[in-house]
């Protein structure tokens, strides 16, 4: 790396490592060190940066594991981990459980195995979690510059967030890419959202946690608290920073990103010499939020120009191999296809693994469009295998996205049209409760109704041998909507499933609900007005999700909860912009505005709902777990909780 300061290696019996004279100890050091890696067990770890800490070291980075991340198979693991943070003291250090760093900028290196990256002017940074995946990554043969490769292991004292935006301040990282296990304190990645975005420097995430596998193995590895996946994908959304699904898509990311940065939107242009390319790369875009749009009149009058009558014009565009070679025409083909409006062109090229001197106009095209327009351009291999090194290299020095496979490289780009503003409220902490406990369904619906949510008129009963009686308990009597109905909805209290248990009687005539009541089979049971007029059935869940925040989940209600899976996360507090926002991305929303000519539901009164539950979580009286409606009934006039689950702090 041609590291030029000093190093000292410090054993207590070796003379000599690598050709430089031994220190016995950290005292024997003739300063104290800028940087230490630490290469000892978990024990003698604890002592070294102990006596760091009091020669006023500049930091350490620990390898030794056995700490937190162990702690199922070893009690000591927390309680070690603990003392090491102790001896740190103010001396930051990296891990433990961790390889390090490597500065690639300035040839500085923390490390204790292979790695594949070189020095560079400019770069990303990669922080990752895993050891292995960050060894990994340097050995990438994909022309990506890399100027920071660390290793945050445990994060016991520096978390990854904090890393990360210390290398903000360096202005030779052009993107940051991150790879995640657990989030940690969601305010420290709020600040570095922010500060990220303010300084220009987009962030792409690589989150593991999507499996129960994952998660499981999360917990063992660096333990770290996953939490929901949805969680999860709200918190990126809400900081405004891409998520990625593979190691392979994440480098492709932070190529795209470093030679153009984020994309200003998702109208993408292709072209290619085939028509089965021109095929493919519309197919393959067809799951992703990328557009493909029409030409307009002004490209196609400068394509006909440069291809001539026998090429079919549109977008992907097959231009065939009639200008193959023509350097001036193949660049004012590409270059119509790469006008503003267009926020990336992808130019779809396969290397030859035997010869491919005659693919060199490509290069040379490529580059020429990118120097005369200035837009985003991307030549593309459809295979990962067939863009080489050295065509890649000069690619990127010439401010042209080698992207190396066509999935990809779609990936990356729709990646790259998520990287946002954040949102301006600052996410709401939701520490874990350590005991909880269910409220009735009364109890829940009074709750949420005294915070302007609107319920059935209910009343509890006792089902006794003396007859059926009001429960007067002025908590659960009754609250919310007056009477509006002559048919009810008969429920048993005291069961988790109440229509899986036969405990629940619809459409009740008003002289047949004692006769209903004495047949539920509970003690109590809950009768209300049935809602009618319905046009959709909503489900709106609060989760307390330590990891990440209180969670709002909007989605298809009912019996569709569980069929369709249609639902929506965003993080609390929420706005009516981020309500409406979060309906519109259902399946469902269709029948929410009127579908084929039938009345819609009222989203205002939609959007008072949830803000109404919102406000009993975030400034109600209860520490609330968890709470939801479902279904709420929508009508063209109100909105009408027709079931609610609240479960909230035990006090006892």
């Amino acid at each position: 790396m041609g590291f030029k300061g000093d190093i000292w290696p410090v054993h207590p019996m070796a003379d000599e490592i690598e050709g430089r004279p031994v220190f016995r100890d950290i005292e024997a050091l003739p300063n104290a060190p800028d940087a230490t890696f630490i290469g000892v067990n978990r024990e003698a770890t604890i002592e070294i940066v102990s006596q760091l800490e009091q020669r006023k070291a500049g930091g350490a980075v620990c390898f030794a594991s056995g700490f937190l991340e162990a702690q199922a198979e070893d009690a000591e693991g927390a309680d070690l981990q603990a003392a090491l943070i102790n001896a740190a003291g103010d001396m930051p250090i990296l891990g433990p459980n961790c390889y390090g760093f490597i500065n690639y900028l300035d040839g500085a290196l923390l490390w204790p195995d292979q790695h594949g990256g070189k020095r560079v002017d400019s770069g990303v940074a990669i922080l990752t979690q895993s050891s292995n995946i960050a060894i990994n990554l340097t050995m990438q043969q994909r022309a990506l510059p890399i100027a920071y490769t660390i290793a945050c292991g445990n994060m016991a004292q520096t978390s990854q967030a904090q890393i990360a935006r210390a290398l903000l301040d360096d202005v030779r990282v052009t993107a940051i890419g991150l790879h995640v296990e657990g989030f940690g304190d969601v305010t420290e990645w709020e600040t570095l959202a922010r500060d990220a975005y303010a300084k220009g420097i987009p962030l792409v995430v690589l989150k593991a946690g999507v499996s129960e596998q994952a998660r499981a193995a999360t917990v063992s590895h660096t333990a770290s608290l996953a939490g929901s996946d949805a969680g999860a994908q709200a918190l990126l959304d809400r900081l405004g920073i891409a998520r990625v699904t593979s190691p392979a898509i994440l480098l492709e990311t932070l190529k795209l990103l470093h030679c153009n940065g984020p994309l200003a939107g998702n109208w993408l242009a292709s072209i290619s010499c085939s028509g089965g390319e021109a095929s493919l790369v519309a197919d393959m875009a067809t799951p992703r939020d990328l557009t493909f749009p029409p030409l307009i009149p002004e490209q196609e009058a400068t394509l006909r120009e440069a291809l001539g009558p026998m090429v079919a014009l549109s977008n992907p565009l097959d231009y065939h191999t009639y200008i193959w070679g023509d350097m001036a025409r193949m660049t004012a083909a590409w270059s119509a296809m790469s006008i503003p409006g267009i926020d990336l062109t992808l130019s779809v090229v396969d290397y030859p693994t035997t010869d491919n001197s005659a693919w060199r106009c490509t290069v040379e095209a490529a580059l020429a469009v990118r120097a005369q327009t200035g837009r985003p351009f991307a030549v593309v291999a459809s295979l990962p295998e067939l863009m080489p090194l050295d065509i890649a290299s000069e690619l990127v020095a010439g401010g042209v996205t080698p992207l190396n496979g066509l999935e990809e490289a779609l990936a990356a780009a729709e990646a790259a049209t998520r990287i946002r503003k954040p949102g301006d409220l600052p996410i709401t902490p939701a520490p874990a409760l350590a005991k909880t406990r269910t409220l009735s369904e009364a109890e829940a619906k009074a709750r949420i109704a005294r915070h302007g949510v609107i319920v059935p008129w209910n009343c509890r009963f006792r089902v006794g041998t003396d007859g059926i009686n009001p429960v007067m308990d002025p908590v659960t009597e009754h609250t919310g909507d007056a009477y509006y109905a002559d048919i009810y909805a008969i429920k048993g209290e005291g069961m988790a499933h109440k229509s899986e248990a036969g405990a629940v009687r619809l459409n009740v005539p008003q002289d047949g609900w004692e006769e209903a009541a004495r047949n539920i089979g509970t003690p109590t049971v809950l009768i209300e007005a049935m809602v009618t007029g319905g046009v959709a059935e909503l489900i709106i869940g609060i989760t307390r999700d330590p990891a990440h925040g209180f969670a709002l989940t909007l989605g298809a209600g009912g019996i569709w909860t569980e069929l369709l899976r249609d639902t929506a996360t965003r993080l609390l507090p929420v706005t009516e912009r981020d309500i409406q926002d979060a309906l519109k991305s259902l399946r469902i929303y269709p029948l929410l505005v009127g579908y084929r000519s039938k009345p819609g539901a009222s989203l205002y009164n939609i959007e008072q709902t949830v803000l109404a539950l919102q406000d009993y979580v975030l400034s109600g009286p209860d520490d609330v777990n968890e709470v939801e409606i479902n279904p709420l009934i929508c009508t063209p006039e109100r909105a009408v909780a027709a079931d609610a689950l609240i479960t909230l702090k035990d006090q006892t």
